[in-house]
């Protein structure tokens, strides 16, 4: 029975992305330039960070090639409660590094990428916009706890080219750096 049960949810998930528009990501990610901390600016609120505020994701390179994730968010406000949680992404298309398969304990193993990314300041490696197939998530990154209004509405406009709907994001509030 479990084994029908897996191959039916397999079924369902192949026929749901065949469905699904194909979401066009970066043409290339420098992995090791991509490490290290990014600032939550901005995120679609889903069940796994609802209420999360001053989140942060940091990326570290593994000599496997893969990379651990560790994400930490503070609940409902920068004095709360410190949630983190540490996974692994695997990159999944190696031609161009922009779709990357993360997986964290409890959450399912899926069968494709769900870390898509879609924007990224190529320069400078400043700022990143990272969606899903389904484009359920989706979250704008940046090296500093502040982005300005001109770099966000920018990517905004990339998003919206792309036809990323950006109609559920919700600004993450951040602790800033003490002058």
């Amino acid at each position: 029975m479990q084994h029908l049960t897996r191959l039916i949810l397999l079924t369902l998930t192949a026929l749901s992305l065949s469905a699904c528009r194909i979401v066009e990501t970066v043409p290339f990610v420098d992995i090791p330039r991509y490490m290290g901390l990014w600032y939550q600016i901005a995120a679609n609120e889903v069940s796994f960070n609802e209420g999360l505020v001053g989140v942060t994701a940091e990326y570290t390179l593994l000599e496997d090639g893969s990379v651990e994730v560790l994400n930490k968010g503070y609940q409902d406000n920068l004095d709360g409660e410190l949630n983190q949680i540490t996974g692994n992404a695997t990159i999944w298309d190696e031609e161009t590094n922009s779709k990357l398969k993360v997986v964290f304990p409890g959450a399912p193993d899926l069968p494709y990428p769900n870390y898509l990314i879609v924007v990224l300041d190529e320069a400078g490696y400043e700022y990143a916009a990272v969606t899903d197939p389904f484009e359920y998530t989706l979250f704008i990154l940046s090296r500093s706890p502040e982005m300005s209004e001109n770099t966000y509405s920018m990517i905004l406009g990339e998003l919206e080219a792309l036809g990323v709907d950006t109609s559920e994001l919700v600004i993450t509030p951040q602790a800033l750096p003490e002058e």
